[in-house]
């Protein structure tokens, strides 16, 4: 299993980046199949070989993926696309 972790700063009102978050989980559904839910303020998706959340906080965001053996060698491809979707629907930054 390969992990993928992202801790991104965004500039979004707290409710700009919870409609933003929502908006990516329905895309994400919407092209990939994925299955997602709210518990308060993070978002659980899961779909065979992947699950995961995002975590959608004041000023920050944090998307944790674990991608199972088909996957997991195209982290680097998932990640690049994920933090080209927070830069542009968020306007991320990227810590480390």
């Amino acid at each position: 299993m390969s992990t993928i972790d992202i801790h991104a700063l965004h500039q979004l009102s707290h409710e700009e980046a919870l409609t933003a978050a929502d908006e990516l989980s329905f895309d994400l559904a919407e092209k990939f199949g994925i299955d997602y839910r709210w518990e308060d303020e993070v978002i659980l998706f899961e779909r065979p070989g992947v699950h995961g959340q995002i975590l959608v906080q004041e000023s920050e965001l944090r998307v944790q993926a674990d991608l199972g053996i088909m996957l997991m060698f195209l982290k680097s491809p998932i990640e690049q696309e994920i933090m080209r979707y927070l830069e542009d629907h968020f306007g991320c930054s990227f810590n480390g």
